[in-house]
């Protein structure tokens, strides 16, 4: 099953299940995390009240969530992606013991086809990551590896856009990675049940057409059953809380010459089972040296 959040030109945002070529709205919910934060029989019966249907060519998809609190993220998680950040630094490859973990703020998440307006005048090096996200089902804490699967409502498509300079300019990467609009998200959750095993699903980044990132999600330093137990130890997650697992190897700044974002570009991040996540780009005052 897949759920979006969408506007009409005469409505404000409302969730709804997508059905064929048309959406059905969930009434008496305001939004998706209304829906995932109910038990089994509740998100049952919610189902079960449902609107007309909207086709899906009349409608504006937004992010599916707007969560309370940050994104979080997981760095450096595919082998490649670590090797070929390893070798731009001129450093020797040492993989963490466990997951590194960094946040976007709620404010950075945009929708999909929305354009992502960046300023070339605070950041130079705007570069592209495509993730797969996890969106949590139920509060828990302390959730067990061989649990871990099972309190995960649905996946979604994300796109960890990042400014490099300034993500560099310090050991937290908190500012480099959460400014407006770069954190595209969506198109719609799909639930767990639909996408099966999340270590078999291939994630793609194209930009302008040409392909700049794909490799499996069997190729995780660390599973998404292992990042949940870990970020889960004494820490609660809620209903809703999303989780971006790691980008694979492909990324503009360790490319040779290094490739970085520029005005007019469109980016596409694909994940099968999942769903298509576009992102056209905009980039003012945009500084011919960055290009």
């Amino acid at each position: 099953m897949r759920f979006a959040l969408f506007s009409t030109k005469s409505t404000g945002p409302r969730p709804a299940i997508v059905d064929g070529p048309n959406l059905r709205p969930l009434e008496g919910l305001s939004s998706l995390e209304d829906f995932i934060a109910l038990d089994p029989a509740g998100r049952t019966a919610a189902a079960a009240r449902l609107g007309p249907a909207v086709p899906l060519a009349d409608v504006t998809l937004l992010a599916p969530l707007a969560p309370r609190k940050n994104v979080f993220c997981i760095g450096r998680n595919y082998l490649a992606h670590a090797e070929e950040g390893a070798r731009h630094r001129g450093e020797e490859l040492k993989l963490p013991a466990v997951p590194t973990i960094f946040t976007k703020a709620p404010t950075s998440i945009t929708g999909p086809d929305a354009t992502l307006n960046l300023n070339g005048t605070i950041s130079q090096k705007y570069d592209w990551e495509a993730e797969l996200a996890v969106v949590i089902g139920k509060r828990c804490k302390d959730v067990s590896e061989a649990d871990a699967l099972d309190v995960i409502f649905g996946y979604t498509c994300l796109n960890d856009v990042s400014a490099r300079d300034l993500q560099n300019a310090t050991t937290q990467w908190f500012k480099g990675k959460t400014l407006d609009d770069t954190c595209p998200l969506g198109p719609t959750i799909v639930t767990a049940d639909e996408v099966g095993d999340p270590q078999k699903l291939d994630v793609t980044l194209r930009l302008n057409g040409e392909v700049k990132q794909h490799a499996s999600t069997s190729v995780m330093i660390f599973s998404i059953a292992r990042i949940i137990a870990y970020l889960s130890a004494g820490t609660t997650l809620e209903a809703g809380d999303i989780i971006a697992t790691g980008t694979p190897e492909g990324v503009g700044f360790a490319r040779t010459p290094p490739e970085f974002l520029k005005d007019g570009d469109v980016m596409e991040v694909e994940i099968s089972k999942v769903g298509l996540l576009r992102s056209p780009v905009s980039i003012r005052a945009m500084v011919a040296a960055a290009r």
